[in-house]
């Protein structure tokens, strides 16, 4: 095989040309050469035979799974890395509630702390006012005390204040609550101020005042003895009857106290309570009723239609002597009513 440029130096261009523009040229023998072209003419023969269409389309659809395959690591690749950026994101959002727990865990100390606080301190406030309370009940038996009290700007503020005291009182008391715990600073601090009332509406300048500028204060006795069951805070309850009944003493007081829808029915209510003390008040305090000829002309129908006249009858023979020689002289009373009706 001879490489070269095959022609003479005496060739024409046009064969210098072919040389440039072909390349090199090699000497192949005949029978080679027809050796090859006949293994190119069975290629050509036999390849329609081999390629059929089930291959082509099978390569078309390799192309396809290829490309699907690229796209699938592509994605694969975008899901790694997105797990990667959630994964830092776990850590600081736990790293964050790590840290939430140690505050909120010093939050919490720092509350039990403050309910301590607030616990001790409400055990002192009740502790202060059931002393001062006491002390004012003592010194409100003086009338002098009493006017002075009356004429302060406070007088008014202290009462609502008083009203609220007691009907909180009275809420906290749970459903099997029957006997009232009067050695507790509590009780004794709700004590005082019943009594407190009760002195300055055994005084004239007492009832009126509590008529004329605190009447929402006879509103919440008279609701906090319906709200008392029988046997309860049997000493609260007296006191606050007391109160009641003084102030039926000033005929403004009973007009307005009688006028309450629910007054008598809170009688007929409380004149079963087991205490007699309890009923000794109830029955005083009816007697001021029929006893005012003004409050008595408006009430005499709901009277004698709704008193429990049997449970009168049996307290006129009860062995305790006051509540006997009321009950007597209430019925003698009544007698004279419906003789007048």
């Amino acid at each position: 095989m001879k490489r070269g440029n095959g022609e003479s130096a005496g060739s024409s261009g046009e064969g210098q040309e072919i040389t440039e523009t072909e390349g090199e040229f090699v000497k192949v023998r005949k029978k080679a050469l027809e050796r090859l072209t006949t293994e190119v003419m069975q290629l050509h023969d036999i390849l329609p035979q081999v390629l059929t269409g089930d291959i082509l389309e099978s390569f078309q659809k390799l192309d396809v799974v290829e490309a699907l395959v690229e796209k699938k690591e592509h994605e694969l690749e975008q899901l790694r890395m997105d797990c990667e950026h959630f994964k830092a994101r776990l850590e600081t959002a736990q790293a964050d509630c790590m840290k939430e727990r140690k505050e909120k865990l010093t939050v919490r100390q720092q509350l039990n702390e403050a309910k301590q606080q607030l616990l001790q301190q409400a055990g002192y406030c009740t502790e202060m006012g059931a002393s001062v309370c006491t002390l004012l009940w003592s010194v409100s038996s003086n009338e002098e005390a009493v006017k002075n009290i009356l004429v302060s700007s406070k007088a008014e503020t202290f009462f609502s204040l008083a009203g609220q005291t007691m009907e909180s009182f009275v809420r906290s008391l749970g459903e099997d609550t029957k006997q009232q715990d009067v050695d507790s600073d509590e009780s004794q601090f709700v004590l005082a101020l019943a009594g407190i009332v009760t002195n300055i509406a055994a005084l004239v300048c007492g009832r009126e005042f509590l008529v004329n500028s605190n009447k929402v204060l006879l509103d919440t006795i008279m609701q906090l003895l319906g709200d008392l069951k029988p046997g309860c805070c049997t000493k609260l309850k007296v006191l606050m009857m007391m109160s009641l009944y003084n102030v039926s003493i000033n005929v403004k007081g009973l007009k307005y106290i009688s006028e309450n829808p629910g007054f008598f029915p809170l009688l007929w209510w409380l004149l079963n309570d087991p205490d007699p003390e309890v009923c000794l008040h109830v029955l005083r305090l009816l007697q001021s009723v029929i006893l005012e000829p003004e409050v008595l002309a408006k009430s005499a129908a709901e009277i004698r239609d709704t008193m429990p006249l049997s449970r009168i009858l049996m307290l006129s023979k009860c062995r305790n002597g006051d509540l006997q020689v009321l009950a007597q002289e209430l019925l003698e009373d009544i007698k004279v009513l419906e003789c007048e009706i």
